[in-house]
């Protein structure tokens, strides 16, 4: 039995503020005020009998007791969400064939997890799974030879196809490790060393072009590069630098202590990841996935990032269902 006083919600809020490094910070992530907040950490540390975070200090930082609850609590409230994500999908025993389609970008941890939770309910059920970059997943989309697809969205619709809004991923500036303190600052290493372009044939090389384009910046054309983690293989070696998402820089995990990411120096952009589903699909399974994929982007996707750059807090973010 739980300590009287240890709450889930007061683990959220522990979690939240471990995360943010601020009371104001864990209020926007939860959804709740700023009293409510430092309420739930007073009656969690009084139920432990320890202090968790250094209250004198700005931004809060953890103490060890505190970091080492946080791991037990990462690791509870993980096994919730999955749980409670499980039950959201909805029976597919009926389903005859389903066709998903993934970007590539998940394949590391998204991906596997929904499929695993999805074979559950698909024992018979003919089930075929494709990643591809969002430009390939829109095309087969289009010719329906997917029914289900998580992708970047391009912003227009597409004819026959429902889209269900997942989450908001912004554009970030990723350069070598150390670069802006040698160089003085990102402007300097955005004219000391060239840009790595995506592949424009990729759907986010267009977005990416077309910011820039949109707001005049112009830089050599040198490099452009169609795999992600070739593209920042070369940036981690010194060859340039480049502008990724967060989930994009996320996916470069191993890499991460070879590289240095960043606000924009300019104004900001985002793309939309959303879970599309053709107009035959009028059941609740679109809907149900939707909903699970959500649950699984802010524990595998949202969290995980938020914790490495904190500064994305506010703009890398879950999107309401329509």
């Amino acid at each position: 039995m739980l300590k009287k006083g240890v709450t889930l919600k007061g683990l959220e809020v522990f979690e939240a503020l471990a995360m943010s490094g601020s009371v104001a910070g864990a209020a926007e992530q939860t959804g709740m005020s700023q009293p409510s907040v430092s309420q739930q950490m007073r009656n969690l540390e009084k139920a432990l009998g320890v202090d968790l975070v250094d209250h004198g200090r700005r931004p809060m930082q953890l103490t060890p007791a505190g970091r080492n609850f946080l791991t037990r609590t990462k690791t509870v409230l993980g096994q919730l969400r999955q749980a409670q994500s499980e039950l959201t999908v909805m029976d597919l025993t009926d389903v005859s064939a389903l066709d998903l389609g993934v970007i590539d970008d998940f394949d590391n941890d998204l991906t596997p997890r929904l499929v695993s939770i999805l074979a559950e309910s698909m024992r018979h059920c003919r089930f075929r799974l494709t990643t591809s970059p969002s430009h390939q997943i829109t095309d087969a989309l289009k010719s329906r030879r997917l029914h289900l697809a998580i992708s970047g969205s391009h912003g227009e619709g597409v004819e026959g196809v429902v889209e269900y809004p997942l989450v908001r991923d912004p554009f970030i500036f990723v350069c070598p490790k150390g670069g802006v303190d040698r160089q003085g600052g990102i402007e300097a290493v955005m004219q000391a060393t060239p840009l790595l372009r995506h592949d424009r044939d990729l759907m986010i090389g267009r977005q990416v072009e077309t910011h820039l384009r949109r707001l005049k910046l112009h830089f050599p054309e040198r490099f452009e590069i169609g795999a992600h983690l070739s593209l920042m293989t070369l940036v981690s070696r010194g060859a340039g630098w480049t502008l990724t998402t967060s989930t994009g820089f996320m996916r470069a995990a191993r890499l991460h202590d070879q590289l240095e990411a960043h606000p924009l120096p300019f104004e900001p952009f985002a793309r939309r990841i959303s879970l599309f589903a053709t107009n035959d699909w009028t059941s609740d399974v679109p809907r149900d996935m939707a909903r699970t994929s959500r649950l699984l982007m802010q524990e595998m996707v949202v969290e995980p990032a938020l914790h490495a750059l904190p500064w994305l807090q506010g703009d890398l973010e879950l999107l309401d269902a329509p």
